[in-house]
Parts: C-alpha cells; structure tokens; sequence
C-alpha cells in the first residue's frame, strides 16, 4: 500500500457541489500520479486515491 502526504495538498471543491449541504467532492491538485478524493463535508475523513488515467477515463465518460 502506497501512503502519500496530503498534508500541503490543495483542495478544491467540484464545481457540481452547492452551498446547501449536498453531495461535496473535492480533488487534490499537485500530487504526481494520482488523484485525491475526498467528501468536503468531511475533510479529516478518508481520501480514496485514484491514478490519473483512470480518473482521466473517469471525468471523460461524465462529459455529455
């Protein structure tokens, strides 16, 4: 299992998220590889860590 250091990541809300408590994601800009994830809502909770081409498949499948 790989442990990586979020301590300095640079959070940034989806911009699909609202200001009245719905479902919050938030990805971690910076970290070579890999895409944190994390529940905004919750931000000393669990990250899940995606490697960029999956989540590059991912975002591209969501795209109309």
């Amino acid at each position: 299992m790989y442990e990586y250091d979020l301590s300095k990541a640079r959070w940034r809300k989806s911009s699909y998220s609202n200001g009245e408590g719905g479902s919050c994601v938030e990805v971690a800009d910076g970290v070579p590889g890999v895409v944190p994830v994390r529940d905004s809502k919750v931000p000393g909770g669990a990250v899940l860590v995606i490697g960029t081409s999956a989540w590059t498949e991912f975002i591209g499948a969501l795209e109309p």
